[in-house]
Protein backbone atom coordinates (compact mmCIF):
# COMPACT_ATOMS: atom_id res chain seq x y z
CA UNK A 1 0.00 0.00 0.00
CA UNK A 2 2.73 2.41 1.07
CA UNK A 3 4.80 1.81 -2.61
CA UNK A 4 1.62 2.17 -4.41
CA UNK A 5 1.27 5.57 -6.00
CA UNK A 6 -2.49 5.82 -5.32
CA UNK A 7 -0.91 5.88 -1.99
CA UNK A 8 1.58 9.19 -2.72
CA UNK A 9 -0.72 11.09 -4.85
CA UNK A 10 -3.45 11.30 -2.79
CA UNK A 11 -5.77 9.19 -5.18
CA UNK A 12 -7.80 6.42 -4.60
CA UNK A 13 -10.47 4.47 -3.06
CA UNK A 14 -9.20 4.78 1.22
CA UNK A 15 -9.34 8.41 0.52
CA UNK A 16 -10.45 10.69 3.23
CA UNK A 17 -13.23 13.81 1.70
CA UNK A 18 -12.25 17.12 1.30
CA UNK A 19 -11.94 19.03 4.21
CA UNK A 20 -14.33 21.63 4.48
CA UNK A 21 -13.39 24.96 4.61
CA UNK A 22 -14.56 26.74 7.43
CA UNK A 23 -16.86 30.22 7.17
CA UNK A 24 -14.84 32.85 9.20
CA UNK A 25 -16.82 34.11 11.43
CA UNK A 26 -18.15 37.95 10.54
CA UNK A 27 -17.79 40.54 13.58
CA UNK A 28 -16.48 40.36 17.13
CA UNK A 29 -17.14 38.01 19.60
CA UNK A 30 -19.46 38.76 22.60
CA UNK A 31 -21.28 37.81 25.48
CA UNK A 32 -24.85 37.55 25.21
CA UNK A 33 -26.77 37.52 28.74
CA UNK A 34 -30.48 38.74 30.28
CA UNK A 35 -30.83 40.53 33.96
CA UNK A 36 -33.67 40.27 35.77
CA UNK A 37 -36.61 42.32 33.79
CA UNK A 38 -36.11 39.78 31.12
CA UNK A 39 -33.37 42.18 28.88
CA UNK A 40 -31.05 40.65 26.27
CA UNK A 41 -27.67 42.49 26.43
CA UNK A 42 -23.94 41.96 25.33
CA UNK A 43 -20.40 42.94 25.83
CA UNK A 44 -17.17 42.28 24.11
CA UNK A 45 -15.51 39.46 24.92
CA UNK A 46 -12.23 41.30 24.84
CA UNK A 47 -13.20 42.97 28.35
CA UNK A 48 -13.97 39.95 30.19
CA UNK A 49 -11.61 38.67 32.16
CA UNK A 50 -14.02 35.36 32.93
CA UNK A 51 -17.84 34.41 33.74
CA UNK A 52 -17.90 32.57 37.14
CA UNK A 53 -20.94 30.33 38.55
CA UNK A 54 -21.05 31.12 41.92
CA UNK A 55 -22.96 30.31 44.84
CA UNK A 56 -24.97 32.96 47.02
CA UNK A 57 -22.89 32.16 49.83
CA UNK A 58 -19.89 32.50 48.69
CA UNK A 59 -20.37 36.23 47.73
CA UNK A 60 -19.76 38.19 51.40
CA UNK A 61 -21.93 41.09 52.09
CA UNK A 62 -20.35 44.17 53.06
CA UNK A 63 -22.14 46.80 55.44
CA UNK A 64 -22.24 50.46 54.48
CA UNK A 65 -21.64 49.81 50.43
CA UNK A 66 -23.65 50.89 47.95
CA UNK A 67 -26.91 48.85 47.72
CA UNK A 68 -26.25 47.92 44.07
CA UNK A 69 -23.15 46.17 45.86
CA UNK A 70 -23.68 42.33 46.78
CA UNK A 71 -20.33 42.16 48.29
CA UNK A 72 -17.27 40.18 47.31
CA UNK A 73 -15.92 37.47 45.95
CA UNK A 74 -12.37 35.83 46.30
CA UNK A 75 -11.39 34.52 42.33
CA UNK A 76 -7.94 32.73 43.33
CA UNK A 77 -7.03 35.07 45.63
CA UNK A 78 -7.97 38.14 44.09
CA UNK A 79 -10.96 40.06 45.65
CA UNK A 80 -13.49 41.33 43.28
CA UNK A 81 -16.72 43.14 44.18
CA UNK A 82 -19.92 41.72 42.56
CA UNK A 83 -22.84 43.83 41.54
CA UNK A 84 -26.36 43.21 40.87
CA UNK A 85 -26.20 44.83 37.00
CA UNK A 86 -29.74 45.03 36.36
CA UNK A 87 -30.01 47.43 39.23
CA UNK A 88 -27.35 49.35 37.99
CA UNK A 89 -28.96 49.97 34.96
CA UNK A 90 -32.28 51.26 36.53
CA UNK A 91 -34.38 48.43 37.18
CA UNK A 92 -36.24 48.20 40.67
CA UNK A 93 -36.63 44.31 41.38
CA UNK A 94 -33.06 43.39 43.01
CA UNK A 95 -31.13 39.90 41.21
CA UNK A 96 -32.39 37.10 43.58
CA UNK A 97 -29.72 35.19 45.55
CA UNK A 98 -32.42 32.11 46.12
CA UNK A 99 -31.20 30.23 43.82
CA UNK A 100 -27.95 27.32 43.75
CA UNK A 101 -25.64 29.63 41.24
CA UNK A 102 -25.60 33.63 40.30
CA UNK A 103 -23.47 33.64 37.43
CA UNK A 104 -21.30 36.81 37.70
CA UNK A 105 -19.31 38.39 34.52
CA UNK A 106 -16.14 39.58 35.82
CA UNK A 107 -15.10 42.36 34.19
CA UNK A 108 -11.77 44.25 33.60
CA UNK A 109 -9.96 47.86 32.38
CA UNK A 110 -6.36 48.08 33.36
CA UNK A 111 -6.11 47.78 37.27
CA UNK A 112 -9.74 47.28 37.92
CA UNK A 113 -11.75 44.59 37.49
CA UNK A 114 -15.69 44.25 39.28
CA UNK A 115 -18.27 41.60 38.43
CA UNK A 116 -21.68 41.92 37.24
CA UNK A 117 -23.91 39.49 38.43
CA UNK A 118 -26.55 38.84 35.58
CA UNK A 119 -30.22 36.33 35.99
CA UNK A 120 -28.89 34.34 32.95
CA UNK A 121 -25.88 33.82 30.73
CA UNK A 122 -27.16 33.30 26.83
CA UNK A 123 -24.00 32.37 25.77
CA UNK A 124 -20.52 33.52 23.07
CA UNK A 125 -22.15 35.04 19.84
CA UNK A 126 -20.00 36.75 16.86
CA UNK A 127 -21.99 39.84 15.79
CA UNK A 128 -21.21 42.77 13.35
CA UNK A 129 -20.42 46.16 14.85
CA UNK A 130 -21.26 47.70 11.83
CA UNK A 131 -24.81 46.68 12.18
CA UNK A 132 -25.41 48.29 15.53
CA UNK A 133 -27.88 51.03 16.00
CA UNK A 134 -27.64 53.94 18.03
CA UNK A 135 -30.69 53.50 20.76
CA UNK A 136 -34.05 55.75 19.89
CA UNK A 137 -35.64 55.09 23.82
CA UNK A 138 -33.87 53.75 26.40
CA UNK A 139 -33.51 55.00 30.11
CA UNK A 140 -31.53 57.77 31.04
CA UNK A 141 -29.77 55.49 33.86
CA UNK A 142 -28.89 53.62 31.22
CA UNK A 143 -27.96 55.82 28.42
CA UNK A 144 -24.25 56.24 29.49
CA UNK A 145 -23.54 52.88 29.17
CA UNK A 146 -24.95 51.53 25.97
CA UNK A 147 -22.76 51.67 23.39
CA UNK A 148 -25.69 51.00 20.60
CA UNK A 149 -28.37 48.17 19.94
CA UNK A 150 -29.39 45.55 17.55
CA UNK A 151 -32.49 43.83 16.53
CA UNK A 152 -32.40 40.42 16.40
CA UNK A 153 -34.48 37.33 15.73
CA UNK A 154 -37.94 37.22 14.01
CA UNK A 155 -39.78 39.42 16.47
CA UNK A 156 -36.81 41.75 16.66
CA UNK A 157 -35.83 41.89 20.21
CA UNK A 158 -33.59 44.40 20.95
CA UNK A 159 -29.78 43.16 21.88
CA UNK A 160 -27.84 46.02 23.74
CA UNK A 161 -24.80 46.43 23.85
CA UNK A 162 -22.91 47.80 27.04
CA UNK A 163 -19.77 49.89 27.72
CA UNK A 164 -17.64 48.00 30.15
CA UNK A 165 -15.21 50.71 30.97
CA UNK A 166 -17.87 53.43 31.63
CA UNK A 167 -19.43 50.90 34.00
CA UNK A 168 -16.41 50.27 35.52
CA UNK A 169 -15.39 54.03 36.33
CA UNK A 170 -19.08 55.26 36.86
CA UNK A 171 -19.54 57.10 39.62
CA UNK A 172 -22.60 55.87 40.97
CA UNK A 173 -20.29 52.62 42.79
CA UNK A 174 -19.64 55.42 45.64
CA UNK A 175 -23.30 56.14 46.09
Amino acid sequence: MIGSPDFLTGRGQDQAPELQQLDSPEGELHLRFFVTSGEEFALPASGIREVISSPPDRITPIPNVSPLLLGTLNVRGRVIWVADLGQFLGESAPLSTDRAEISVIAVEDQDMMLGLAVERIVGMDWLDIDEIQMPTSIPDGMAPFLRGEWLSGENHQLLRLLDQIAILRSARWAA
